[in-house]
């Protein structure tokens, strides 16, 4: 019983990675847009829902408003700072590490530095029992509203006109732009799309990991690990990450946690050395 809850407690670790990841993924690896703001994104929608649901009790309306408010941030950083040195490499890295310590300073002069969650009215509670087992409803929901998530990103992203659209401007820009695509457009609508991703994990993530300003900065580190294990610009790679990550951090911390972080940063090491595309990622 004890193992199953471990492994069941890395699977919902691994959704929340997965959620963060996804969105990732998409900008840094289709976009080539080295994003690490992506944790203020996540931070920005926990605690605009924590807020949310404070103050209406509603659950629902709470993710809602965390996604739309990372969204929101999202195109401010895309058009007002990303679109000025798109394509070069540092000063998109220097930029988003910026907005990144901007935002985290700013929850922790809103919020304060005391750890926070977000209210539970009308979300799923108690627990699915099976015999002499039990299992919170909140991590099911976790699990299951991520495996909606990542089918409908699978399925926009292979199968839809628009997935096309991004795939063919980020092998070949200016062709894209020459047959009368707006990808300049395209492309901050795949940003946004993104940050609210990130925002939505933030939101969910509150309910299940207590939130402070260095949270961000956590997750962060966490999704890129996903990432570069899964392939960049791959979804089932992401999904593949986050499935292993999450359950590998679940059984370190209970048996060794003293090594937690070397068992989670050497699986990535190996994949570096060894296929550095990712597990699902190919060679540009």
């Amino acid at each position: 019983m004890v193992v199953l809850q471990m492994l069941l407690n890395g699977v919902t670790f691994g959704a929340l990675l997965f959620l963060v990841a996804s969105g990732f993924t998409l900008v840094f690896g289709l976009m080539r847009i080295s994003n690490l703001a992506h944790g203020g994104f996540y931070l920005v929608g926990a605690y605009v829902a924590v807020s949310a649901v404070a103050v209406t009790q509603n659950f629902w309306l709470g993710l809602l408003v965390g996604a739309i408010a990372s969204a929101v941030v999202g195109l401010v950083v895309e058009r007002g700072l990303l679109r000025q040195v798109r394509g070069q490499e540092m000063p998109e890295v220097l930029v988003t590490i910026g907005v990144s310590f901007i935002i985290a300073d700013l929850m922790l002069a809103i919020f304060g530095g005391n750890p926070k969650s977000i209210g539970l009215g009308g979300a799923p509670s108690g627990a699915v029992v099976v015999g002499e087992f039990g299992y919170p409803t909140y991590r099911l929901f976790i699990i299951a509203v991520t495996i909606v998530i990542g089918v409908g990103i699978f399925v926009l992203q292979r199968y839809t006109r628009i997935g096309a659209i991004v795939r063919a401007g980020v092998d070949d820009r200016e062709m894209t732009a020459a047959v009368g695509i707006n990808i300049d457009r395209v492309f901050t609508g795949a940003f946004v799309f993104g940050s609210a991703l990130a925002g939505l994990a933030g939101a969910i993530g509150s309910g299940l990991l207590s939130i402070t300003p260095s949270s961000g900065m956590d997750i962060l580190l966490y999704a890129m690990v996903v990432v570069i294990i899964g392939g960049m610009g791959s979804i089932p790679g992401a999904a593949v990450g986050a499935l292993l990550i999450g359950i590998i951090d679940s059984f370190a911390k209970a048996w060794f946690p003293e090594f937690s972080y070397f068992t989670v940063f050497a699986p990535m090491a190996l994949v570096l050395v060894f296929r550095p595309q990712g597990l699902m990622g190919r060679i540009a």
